[in-house]
C-alpha cells in the first residue's frame, strides 16, 4: 500500500509538473492514467511507444496502440516486421522519436536514416544518455523522461526561433520559455527525477526573480506543498557575458534566490535544497545572439528522491 500510494504521488508530481512545461495534451485524465502506467511498466511496447510519441508529437491522437503502430510502420519510422505487443529497442524509439519530432539530425543520419544513426543523434542532442545498449528494451519512466525531454527542446527551439525573427533588444526580459533541462548528477545519496522539472528566466545581470517567475513558483508550490518532505536540487545558469568568478557568483545568487522564495511560499523546507551553480558552463542556446543568451540566464528546479 505504502509503495502504490507512493506511485501515486510520483505520478501527480510528473503530471502536475509536465502540465507547466510541456503542451496541453498532457492534461487529459486519460494520459495521467497512462503516465501512472508507463511509470509501473518495465519495457514499453512498440505499441505503446507509437501511439504516446504520435499524441505527444501532435501528429495523430487515437487510442488504438494497433493504429498508431501501422501509421509509424506505413511512414517507415519503424521495422515492418514489429508487432504492437513486442518489446521496443532503445535504436527503434530514437527513430521514432527523430522522424515524429522532425529532427534534421547531422550527416550520417541524413543519409541513412536508420535507428543506428537516430539513437547517435539522440545520445549527441542528451536526450539519451551515452554508454546505453541500443539494443536494449526501455522503461517506462525512461520513455517518459525521453518524451519529456523531446517536447522540452521542440519548446525551447520555437521560443529561440520566434525571439531571433522579432530581433528583441538586449535589455527586454525574458518571455516564458519553455526548456530542457541539464542532466545533472545529483548529490551522494539521492537519485533524480529527471522528468520533472521547472525552469525560471532571469533578466540581464540581474538575480531578482521577476514578477511572472514568481508566479509560475508560485504555481508550483502549490503542488509541492502536498508532499512535505520533497527534496529539491536548485541549479543556476548564466549568459557568457562577465568573468568566470563573477558569472559563477550571479547563477549562485539566482539559484539561491529561487530557493529563497519556494521556502517562503512553505514549498520546501531549506534543509532538503540542494543549491549549485554552474556559471555560464552549460548553455541551452548560443551565447551569440540576444535570444540565446536570455535562454541562458535561468535557473533549473529538479526533484530528487532519497
Amino acid at each position: 500500500m505504502k509503495r502504490h500510494l507512493w506511485l501515486r504521488n510520483k505520478c501527480f508530481l510528473f503530471f502536475a509538473i509536465c502540465f507547466l512545461a510541456v503542451p496541453m495534451f498532457l492534461c487529459a485524465q486519460s494520459t495521467a492514467m497512462e503516465i501512472e502506467t508507463l511509470l509501473n511498466t518495465s519495457a514499453v511496447t512498440y505499441g505503446q511507444a507509437s501511439r504516446f510519441i504520435l499524441q505527444a508529437a501532435n501528429i495523430m491522437a487515437v487510442n488504438n496502440q494497433q493504429e498508431a503502430l501501422n501509421y509509424a510502420i506505413q511512414q517507415k519510422w519503424l521495422p515492418a516486421n514489429v508487432r504492437a505487443d513486442d518489446l521496443a529497442r532503445l535504436d527503434d524509439v530514437c527513430l521514432l522519436f527523430m522522424k515524429a519530432f522532425e529532427i534534421k539530425g547531422g550527416m550520417m543520419y541524413s543519409m541513412r536514416g536508420s535507428p543506428h544513426y537516430a539513437y547517435r543523434e539522440l545520445v549527441y542532442l542528451e536526450v539519451v544518455q551515452g554508454r546505453t545498449d541500443p539494443a536494449m528494451t526501455v522503461s517506462g519512466e525512461r520513455f517518459l523522461f525521453f518524451t519529456n525531454r523531446m517536447l522540452s527542446r521542440q519548446d525551447a527551439q520555437d521560443v529561440v526561433a520566434s525571439r531571433d525573427r522579432r530581433d528583441i533588444p538586449p535589455q527586454v526580459e525574458p518571455e516564458h520559455i519553455t526548456a530542457e533541462p541539464e542532466i545533472y548528477i545529483p548529490p551522494a545519496g539521492y537519485q533524480p527525477v529527471t522528468a520533472t522539472f521547472v525552469s525560471v528566466w532571469f533578466s540581464q545581470d540581474s538575480a531578482v526573480l521577476l514578477e511572472s517567475e514568481r508566479l509560475k513558483l508560485q504555481e508550483y508550490a502549490r503542488i509541492l506543498r502536498a508532499n512535505p518532505n520533497v527534496r529539491l536540487l536548485i541549479t543556476g545558469h548564466a549568459a557568457r557575458s562577465g568573468t568566470d568568478a563573477y558569472l559563477n557568483t550571479l547563477s549562485r545568487r539566482r539559484a539561491q534566490a529561487v530557493a529563497d522564495y519556494l521556502v517562503s511560499l512553505g514549498a520546501c523546507r531549506a534543509e532538503n535544497i540542494t543549491i549549485t551553480a554552474h556559471g555560464a558552463s552549460r548553455p541551452l542556446a548560443n551565447n551569440t545572439t540576444v535570444s540565446g543568451m536570455a535562454a541562458n540566464r535561468r535557473v533549473e528546479i529538479i526533484i530528487l528522491e532519497n
